[in-house]
């Protein structure tokens, strides 16, 4: 007998009672997504699959709820699963522990180090883990035209990708001239897309309204880089999804959750796009982002629904994001629905999370592939090369934004000794550099940044959006040059540096951005770099440094950034000289 028929037949008579389920759970309150109420049911399972609502009692296994509420699992609606400096099979481990069982992820930051190689690692990697891991394809690889990066992606490069079942879509656009100007790849790209009928992501940072119109019309469906509740609005008005971006870097919850309302609240969904591996294990994931809207007001069913089932519909995932009958048993447990907090995690009908650990098999993943490794290449550095020369005191200054990817264009009064730029305490201005580190080129940029709060050392790291070349920020040239030198050695990673010393480093062997270590091994390595940048930061740091740093050279978000060739303009889409004589 066929047996696709004989699984049917099975299914439906577990959903009459008249065969055993795999597994019942009882007394539970189910959450239902769609008419935005709780109920008292009982959910019968059968292969991972939710068969029933209702009473049932004969199952080879039978799960009290105890009275806790049962939400369908969290989705994740855009990540890069690099950010949080582990391979994607123990990232899933601590996505699963925080009630988050499915995620759409661009690998757009390895592959912008090792290209298709490298989104081949991620996809191999990650179905190791029982995370189910969506993947959108990178479209801008490199960022833009200017960059210097590993790895060109061409639309033909992609296409083979898309015959996978775990690739959904086109991830971020990011490269808005090419879009506005139809340069022939990107519409290769767009075309690819809108032909097979699956979402392209959008990154609209600081579009106007113009903007936004050509984005809609080129195909773009979503938008993670909202800042203001004015922002979503003009994108939902365009039909648009927009992801509510609750990150390490950018956090933008707060200001965008009171346009949310019963008549729109279907356009949005959340995501974490970039989150430190410390602050999803201090935090959590999706469920921080549940927690943090109902205390900004959002009704906790309407929270639930938009980190379920508004995420599933906006990528095409029909038997995600509710529990009925027809949808995955991809379940979270918790007591309170007005402070969620994940007690226990099943993933199609097995538990693999309880009390905030994971409890599943500790499967072993496969080694690391060499074409991932090895990629930090440049020349010997001397103080020399780190020289910025300024007349008359004058400077154009790289200003951060706390908790924004978005930076300031500030001209200031810099402090200069024999006509070069010298960093001040005073003035919180550091020196910036960016070294290439894929082609052994010795290109490098050098700028000067307000805001980083580095009182008495230096930072370095090969985490550098988006084409992770290595940079470094600090207040002296010889501190500087340690941080890059040491990565260099370690063959990419963290680094904090004072007085000519390693106070503390971790080493990301995997494209200079992951880990090869367990999640717990490298929370711990983590925990030094933040001890070790108490003895270098001031007092008052209100930012996260290393992904505040990491986004300083991502020159698609305004105002100013500084590349390996300078510093660029994003309004004027040029490089700019330092000096402003």
């Amino acid at each position: 007998m066929d047996q696709h028929k004989e699984q049917l037949r099975k299914r439906i008579e577990v959903a009459a009672g008249k065969r055993p389920a795999d597994k019942v759970i009882k007394n539970g309150r189910v959450i239902d997504v769609f008419n935005q109420r709780v109920m008292e049911k009982d959910i019968a399972i059968l292969d991972g699959l939710i068969v029933g609502l209702g009473s049932y009692d004969s199952a080879a296994e039978i799960v009290d709820a105890g009275g806790k509420f049962v939400a369908p699992g969290f989705i994740d609606g855009h990540v890069h699963m690099e950010s949080s400096m582990v391979r994607p099979s123990e990232f899933a481990k601590v996505a699963l522990s925080c009630g988050v069982t499915s995620v759409v992820t661009d690998p757009h930051e390895i592959a912008n180090v090792c290209g298709k190689e490298g989104i081949q690692f991620m996809m191999d990697d990650a179905a190791d883990s029982l995370l189910d891991v969506y993947f959108m394809m990178p479209s801008c690889v490199p960022a833009a035209s200017l960059e210097q990066n590993g790895a060109h992606l061409l639309a033909d490069d992609l296409e083979g990708f898309y015959k996978n079942k775990q690739v959904l879509g086109l991830a971020e656009v990011m490269d808005f001239p090419a879009v506005a100007s139809g340069a022939e790849d990107m519409v290769e790209k767009l075309l690819t897309a809108s032909r097979l009928g699956v979402p392209i992501d959008g990154h609209g940072a600081g579009f106007d309204e113009s903007a936004l119109n050509i984005y809609k019309a080129a195909g773009i469906t979503t938008d993670h880089e909202c800042n203001t509740g004015d922002e979503a609005l003009e994108r939902i008005e365009r039909g648009m999804h927009v992801l509510i971006r609750q990150g390490s870097a950018s956090k933008d919850l707060a200001s965008i959750v009171p346009v949310v309302n019963q008549r729109n609240a279907h356009r949005f969904l959340f995501c974490t796009d970039d989150k430190g591996l410390d602050e999803l294990m201090e935090e959590g994931s999706i469920d921080d982002n549940v927690r943090l809207s109902i205390k900004h007001g959002i009704d906790p069913i309407q929270a639930v629904q938009m980190a379920t089932i508004n995420a599933a519909e906006c990528y095409g995932l029909k038997r995600k994001g509710a529990v009925a009958p027809g949808y995955e048993a991809d379940l979270v447990f918790f007591d309170d629905l007005e402070n969620i907090q994940v007690q226990a995690v099943y993933k199609a009908g097995v538990k693999v999370a309880e009390a905030g650990s994971y409890v599943s098999d500790q499967r072993e993943a496969d080694p690391v592939v060499p074409s991932v490794c090895d990629t930090v290449h440049i020349p010997e550095m001397t103080e020399g090369s780190l020289d910025i020369p300024v007349s008359n005191q004058q400077a154009t200054v790289i200003e951060v934004v706390p908790n924004r990817l978005l930076t300031h264009k500030r001209s200031e009064r810099v402090d200069v000794e024999n006509g070069l730029f010298v960093p001040s305490q005073e003035h919180d201005q550091c020196k910036l550099v960016v070294v290439e580190r894929h082609k052994n080129t010795g290109d490098r940029g050098l700028g000067i940044v307000k805001g980083l709060k580095i009182e008495n050392g230096a930072i370095a790291s090969t985490v550098a959006h988006d084409s992770h070349n290595l940079v470094a920020a600090g207040t002296s040239d010889q501190d500087i040059l340690t941080a890059v030198h040491h990565l260099h050695e370690t063959g990419g990673g963290l680094a904090v540096v004072q007085n000519g010393k390693v106070l503390a480093s971790v080493k990301l062997e995997i494209a200079g951005l992951m880990s090869k270590q367990d999640a717990p091994m490298l929370y711990q390595g983590l925990k030094k770099i933040d001890g070790a940048l108490e003895r270098v930061l001031k007092n008052d740091v209100d930012i996260h440094p290393f992904l505040t740093l990491s986004f300083l050279t991502l020159p698609v978000i305004p105002e100013l950034k500084l590349t390996t060739k300078g510093l660029f303009d994003t309004t004027q889409q040029k490089h700019i000289p330092v000096s402003s004589s």
